[in-house]
């Protein structure tokens, strides 16, 4: 594991925080007249909370290896789900960190693998869902908007020629309705 000075850090790179593993959502230097000081955000990858330190510097950080792998979901084991690439390779992971992406039934995930330990799955940009409840369409009002609930039971706007059982793609990370699928 290699370490780095605050101050060659960057957005994007993943760090051992206090023995857990976040990712720089912002960094940004400032000077002033006797010293320069470094501001950073942080986001934990396995809970999603968010903390800001202000660095010197020459103050060091260690810099995690990461690589991000295909996977299918097969099963649940326990505490744990059990993911397999397309080779046939099997992949573990605690199931608290990856239970609000198994919420959705995503033929493919995207593994996130730290020092060669699968530590969390990401879904894809979208996924397909089946509509299980909404109000009936309305003739001659194309353009708007009406609440649906989806197959995993999360409530989503689509357009208003949608009915019960459609097909719809949503967008994973804003929930906003895409289109319908055949």
């Amino acid at each position: 594991m290699a370490q780095l000075n605050a101050s060659d850090l960057r957005k994007g790179l993943l760090v051992d925080l206090q023995g857990k593993i976040c990712s720089i959502t912002y960094w940004n230097i400032w000077k002033s007249d006797r010293r320069s000081r470094i501001q950073m955000r942080f986001k934990e990858i396995l809970t999603g909370r968010t903390s800001e330190v202000t660095a010197q510097p020459d103050e060091r950080y260690t810099i995690l290896e990461s690589e991000v792998i295909d996977l299918e979901h097969s099963y649940k084991d326990g505490p744990e789900e059990v993911f397999y690439t397309k080779t046939g390779e099997e992949w573990r992971c605690p199931a608290a960190g990856v239970e609000d992406a198994m919420k959705w039934k995503a033929g493919n995930y995207r593994g996130l693998l730290v020092d060669g330990v699968l530590v969390t799955v990401n879904l894809p940009q979208s996924v397909i869902a089946e509509v299980v409840e909404t109000a009936p369409s309305v003739k001659g009002s194309p353009n708007g908007l009406k609440d649906a609930v989806l197959d995993n039971g999360i409530t989503v706007k689509v357009s208003m020629a949608i009915n019960n059982g459609d097909r719809v793609r949503i967008d994973t990370e804003t929930l906003e309705y895409k289109e319908r699928v055949q």
